[in-house]
């Protein structure tokens, strides 16, 4: 496909990146945090660190790693923590000591946590102490040597650092007793690592930086692999679309999505350290009004997010009077951004709500509207500097222009394959380099590409994917199911929910009882919120249920019902 798009990209963009410019993450990082030492890197409730500072703990907490937990370039360091200031340290720090990061989300439950560490063959971890009951309960069946322990105030100026981890364990009530005897304390390990040399560790681009979890048509979580290379080629890519303007020292980044997932982790993290940003953390973004009450601290310049928050966020009271005197870039992603919120948005803060593209598997970003781009599209935007992409049939070949097909991405940033699982490697690849993505799109003739619909049968719940045959497998263990199926609801709050169509084996079984089994075993966001009891589910010829038959009738149905009706099931 001609790249039609270069036309159209914003002054100052360039038409390809040089991922050479570093030969690694923390070559990356480490440059911004000599050429910007004194300027802020973080803040998290109150308190500030200096990409100074943040150097200076991250060696601490390398050197502790290489010395005293004796790990060895390769091995796999799992990062179960919300956004504080501990995460931007372990991170640096990890890499520093030439470790791939496997990032984990804190709410998972003692399953998904097992197959995640077992998968990686992870030998530590960092987590918070809200969720060492979790790991507590799985470790004995992981690899894990080396267990590093945090409270949320750990790296909080004092006094505030005691009365947070005081009000949390004692008067919240949010740190379930836990025992891990091999656990040590982070601020511990950071206080002995500053005594302890740091051993210069040789990373190439070939070297995993990440292993990222995500699912795919089997279910089954699994790594895709993240190369050195991948993740310093986005980041450029990232940062020269959104940095012709960048101001160090005066750019202020709101993150609130968590770090763990894939956009927060490239987009804010790493992308607004290249440019010498100051960066506000925001630990619990789902206490709106509290974070409300942060955004009205700060003149920030620059906000990401998924629909979801920021429909939230225009419907809590207190933030139509937030300073939006310096918003620069309002960036939604991780799912579609709906016209009626971009639109509310623009209309009480004056500022465009922009949408981006991408996938974990190319780390992530491969598409962004320009930030001017006026009024709201619905395109997902250009393909980036170094990124092209084709529209393909279902043999693989591209189909005329402006015809609708499977959306492939090829460019630096896609990932070096999944980790041990090279036939699925193969699946998604193909002619070598260009990767399925399994979204039906287009691409018009100014080069804008647009989403009509998902070729595979993933749900998309407030950006974070759910996979139809994990959900089933836990809820078909309910000794009541005889046959089910996960399909995607349209949800107002959510963008999409999880629904389950049931043949029941016990007749006596409720909605209400299999959707509290399933949140037992699964992740909030995965657990299904709807159930409908059929007599049968549709399939094909040879018994494969029809997922997609399925989510059509479901579609249909819920047209000719009310909202009460649909809250109902």
């Amino acid at each position: 496909m001609k790249k039609v798009w270069l036309k159209n990209y914003p002054a100052g963009v360039p038409a390809a990146i040089n991922p050479d410019e570093f030969r690694s993450l923390p070559a990356l990082i480490g440059a911004s945090c000599a050429q910007f030492a004194e300027l802020p890197a973080y803040t998290n409730l109150g308190t500030t660190i200096t990409y100074a500072e943040y150097e200076r703990s991250a060696r601490a907490f390398a050197a502790w790693l290489q010395h005293t937990a004796k790990l060895r370039k390769g091995e796999r360091i799992a990062l179960m923590l919300p956004n504080v200031l501990q995460y931007p340290i372990a991170l640096y720090g990890a890499m520093l000591a030439g470790l791939t990061i496997v990032n984990t989300n804190p709410l998972y439950t003692a399953r998904e946590l097992e197959h995640q560490l077992v998968d990686a063959g992870a030998t530590a971890i960092v987590v918070l102490e809200n969720f060492a009951q979790t790991l507590q309960g799985i470790i004995g069946a992981t690899q894990l040597r080396t267990v590093i322990v945090t409270g949320v105030g750990d790296q909080l100026s004092w006094p505030k650092s005691a009365m947070v981890n005081f009000a949390l364990r004692r008067i919240r009530k949010q740190v379930p007793p836990w025992e891990i005897p091999q656990a040590v304390r982070f601020n511990d390990v950071l206080d002995n690592g500053r005594f302890l040399p740091l051993e210069p560790v040789p990373l190439n681009h070939d070297d995993i930086a990440f292993l990222q979890y995500t699912g795919g048509t089997t279910g089954v979580a699994k790594g895709a692999m993240l190369t050195h290379r991948n993740m310093v080629a986005n980041v450029l890519q990232s940062a020269a679309w959104v940095g012709t303007e960048a101001r160090p020292g005066r750019d202020v980044v709101i993150t609130a999505l968590p770090l763990y997932h894939i956009f927060a982790l490239t987009g804010n993290c790493l992308t607004f350290v290249k440019l010498g940003a100051h960066n506000i953390l925001i630990a619990n973004p789902r206490d709106f009004p509290a974070f409300v009450a942060e955004l009205k601290k700060f003149r920030f310049t620059y906000i990401s997010g998924v629909n979801t928050l920021f429909n939230a966020l225009l419907n809590t009271p207190g933030f139509a009077e937030v300073d939006f005197s310096a918003l620069r870039i309002s960036l939604g992603g991780g799912m579609a951004v709906q016209r009626a919120v971009a639109e509310r948005w623009q209309q009480v803060t004056g500022n465009v709500l922009t949408q981006a593209w991408g996938l974990t598997e190319t780390s992530p970003a491969a598409c962004i509207n320009p930030f001017s781009q006026q009024p709201f599209n619905g395109s997902i935007g250009l393909p980036i500097s170094s990124t092209e992409i084709s529209i393909r049939d279902d043999a693989g070949r591209e189909v005329e222009p402006g015809a609708i097909g499977e959306i492939c991405v090829r460019g630096p940033q896609v990932m070096a394959g999944y980790w041990n699982r090279p036939d699925e490697t193969t699946q998604i690849m193909i002619d070598g380099d260009w990767l399925r993505t399994g979204d039906i799109g287009r691409v018009d003739e100014e080069g804008f590409v647009f989403i009509e619909d998902r070729k595979k049968d993933m749900i998309l719940v407030s950006g974070f994917n759910v996979y139809p045959n994990e959900v089933e497998s836990v809820a078909a263990a309910h000794p009541g199911v005889l046959e089910v199926a996960a399909v995607a609801q349209p949800d107002e709050r959510s963008g999409e929910s999880v629904a389950l169509f049931v043949v029941r084996k016990n007749p006596d079984l409720t909605a209400q009882e299999l959707i509290d089994f399933c949140r037992k075993q699964l992740t909030g966001y995965k657990a299904p919120r709807h159930v409908y009891f059929r007599s049968e589910l549709s399939k094909t010829s040879v018994g494969k249920i029809l997922r997609r038959a399925l989510r059509d009738q479901l579609r249909n149905e819920l047209l000719q019902k009310s909202p009460a009706e649909v809250a109902n099931h």
